[in-house]
């Protein structure tokens, strides 16, 4: 498959926000990609050589950007530099000298998907003396025989900055149009050019009007579908289609349209679960594409691999975590400590990972050594959550203490020694290879009891209660915020564990109610004393459905000049020293900035602003600390800024009619 093939679908989702085209488009070269080029293509288009389970990076940063466009086109990187500096986007820079570019070495090949991908994956891999060099020469040689347009995302690929809003929203949802039957009266046939549009008011390959009611399309397709040769099955209940061979077939005829959204719902529900067990929609399209709805029922979670984990809404308070999520609940602590994932591999040991999916394994010898001896089982995945504990006085430490010992690759037992831990065990989602997600929790939190031998300060069940009375959950929850922790945790007994989802089967009460997790998306250049530094950044929530980081405001508070005895305090030279690798564009005083560094921000208000694509801004934002334990992918999302926006507003009007 030629490499121009999946630009052209870049630039559609570069040229529309609608996520019901970007989904078209996605979904309409997933069904016309071959096999053997669909894993590659899937990860491509999500800007990745690898699957998020992976952690591996291309890591070459802007400056050797400029040496590889300097190789590739014999341009100075004078003229490099000029050109970035004019468009503000190294990927656009390199289409414009590239197309002004006369040399005879220029389009000779053409470029496969294959070739792109596999030369990016080597990147990764090649270490040892001269690796740099052969880096650089693997992106050269594919800008020797790009096209302009080509060009320009092959750059963005590799400072792995695409962002052509492939989120994973519409990524389920285009793997299952391409290769589940499409739902009659969900999908709307164009009477024009017989192509299947989604809901959309004109058809995306002919700009034809679409007559989007349901009856109509189920009348007419069930008057032509035999003489178009349409292979269709009608199917009356969702209960159904597990029992059926959905390979078979084209198109699913419902009896009733809110049956055929129920059943499209749960074609999609199906795709996402197996992405969830797999954390990888190129493994998840190649198994739909060759086995349909059996291959993804049919998906286990594989020990060894790290998966997301389970996310918690926050509550307003215990009444409403209450009303969320039933009575009795359980009720446990909310440690102020890392997310760590444990999994024993039978014959394989012991791997632990954070929440980053990020393997920790060599930092926490002494976890491996406690699991290993204390906990039952020829192969499991928990779900914990790790503190630090104060040698001298035993008392609980926050996250910002232990997390010198998730970066610490050296010294380790000095680490031990300076900081121990102490692992809280609070969910498992495999056991002795039997996968356990979609059984209650309660059941799990048995598991849970039986298999797990506590040991002072080292390891323990999370302290848990179960209750329907608001009295005794306060008093529990007093307790907690007493021994430091942030809070606690109320759990639906009945609920399944849902990988990467905030649900509402579990609430998190705490105290502060008005953060956000923001990533950190562009900075500006100090002036006097502050002109060494970055001194305002901008801040971004997550639109979960396209991946897209939407600006909500910038803050220079919070942020020392000087660093002090408290780690979570961020200082300036901090801040710009992790930020200035991550710079992909600059503009006088500004720059934009990978979105890799999160942090927590506190602020007085929201408002409706036009100043940021968000359409929100914070007043007077601070920045609390960096959230080391997020990825950006977990931060806020912007659907939580519209509701604190609402909910301010409604307390607003509360206080003027008093």
């Amino acid at each position: 498959m030629e490499y121009s093939k999946l630009v052209e679908i870049y630039e559609k989702l570069e040229s529309t926000t609608k996520r019901l085209e970007k989904t078209y488009y996605i979904s309409k070269i997933l069904r016309e990609t071959p096999t053997d080029d669909l894993g590659p293509l899937v990860l491509l288009i999500q800007g990745r050589v690898f699957p998020p389970w992976d952690k591996r990076e291309i890591g070459i940063a802007s400056n050797l950007v400029i040496k590889i466009i300097n190789i590739a086109t014999g341009i100075s990187q004078k003229e490099i530099e000029e050109e970035w500096k004019k468009y503000g986007d190294l990927g656009t820079a390199t289409e414009k000298l590239i197309s002004k570019k006369r040399q005879a070495t220029l389009f000779t090949t053409k470029l496969t998907l294959k070739k792109v991908f596999n030369n990016l994956r080597k990147i990764v891999e090649i270490t040892g003396t001269g690796s740099v060099d052969r880096k650089l020469k693997l992106v050269a040689e594919l800008l020797t025989s790009a096209k302009p347009k080509e060009a320009k995302y092959i750059i963005r690929l590799v400072l792995e900055e695409l962002r052509v809003g492939a989120g994973e929203g519409v990524l389920r949802d285009a793997i299952t149009w391409a290769f589940l039957p499409k739902v009659v009266g969900i999908f709307f046939r164009c009477k024009k050019c017989n192509n299947w549009m989604p809901n959309t008011k004109t058809c995306l390959e002919c700009g034809s009007p679409i007559i989007n009611k349901f009856d109509k399309e189920v009348k007419d397709f069930s008057k032509e579908k035999d003489k178009l040769g349409y292979k269709y099955i009608n199917i009356n209940s969702v209960n159904e289609l597990e029992k059926k061979d959905l390979k078979k077939y084209d198109f699913i005829i419902a009896k009733d349209e809110k049956t055929a959204r129920v059943i499209y719902n749960k074609l999609a529900s199906i795709v996402e679960s197996a992405y969830n067990l797999t954390n990888d929609f190129s493994k998840v399209s190649i198994i739909v594409k060759k086995e349909s709805i059996k291959g993804l029922l049919n998906v286990k979670l594989e020990i060894g691999k790290p998966i997301k984990v389970m996310l918690y809404l926050k509550a307003k308070g215990i009444e409403d975590a209450f009303d969320s999520v039933g009575k009795p609940a359980a009720l446990e602590y909310k440690y102020d400590g890392f997310r760590m994932q444990i999994h024993k591999i039978p014959n394989d040991g012991i791997k632990l990972f954070t929440r980053r999916l990020e393997e920790v394994t060599r930092q926490f010898p002494d976890v491996v050594k406690v699991i290993k001896n204390n906990v039952k089982g020829d192969s499991f995945i928990l779900d914990c959550e790790t503190i630090g504990i104060d040698p001298k006085t035993g008392k609980w430490l926050p996250f910002q203490n232990i997390s010198q010992r998730i970066k610490r690759k050296y010294d380790i037992k000095e680490m031990i020694k300076k900081i121990p831990v102490m692992v809280n065990v609070f969910d498992i989602l495999a056991y002795n290879n039997k996968t356990l997600i979609k059984d209650p929790f309660k059941k799990r939190r048995d598991i849970i009891d039986k298999i797990i031998k506590p040991v002072q300060d080292k390891l323990q069940r999370a302290k848990q209660i179960i209750t329907s009375d608001i009295k005794e959950a306060e008093k529990f929850y007093k307790e907690s915020l007493d021994k430091g922790n942030e809070g606690i945790m109320v759990k639906s007994l009945d609920a399944i564990y849902k990988p990467g989802a905030r649900v509402g089967y579990g609430m998190k009460v705490k105290p502060v109610m008005t953060t956000l997790d923001l990533v950190i998306t562009g900075a500006e250049i100090g002036e006097g004393k502050r002109a060494k530094w970055f001194s305002s950044f901008t801040v971004a929530c997550i639109d979960p459905d396209t991946d897209q980081y939407l600006d909500v405001g910038q803050v220079g508070t919070g942020i020392k000049e000087k660093a002090s005895e408290n780690k979570s305090e961020a200082t300036f030279g901090q801040m710009t020293e992790s930020l200035k690798p991550l710079v992909i564009s600059e503009k006088g005083r500004s720059v934009r900035v990978k979105p890799k560094i999160v942090v927590e921000v506190n602020y007085e208000e929201i408002q409706k602003s036009p100043k940021y694509n968000s359409g929100y801004a914070l007043r007077f934002p601070r920045i609390i600390r960096i959230r080391e334990d997020r990825d950006p992918e977990e931060i806020s999302t912007i659907g939580m800024v519209e509701q604190l926006y609402k909910e301010q507003r409604h307390r607003s009007e509360k206080q003027e009619n008093k």
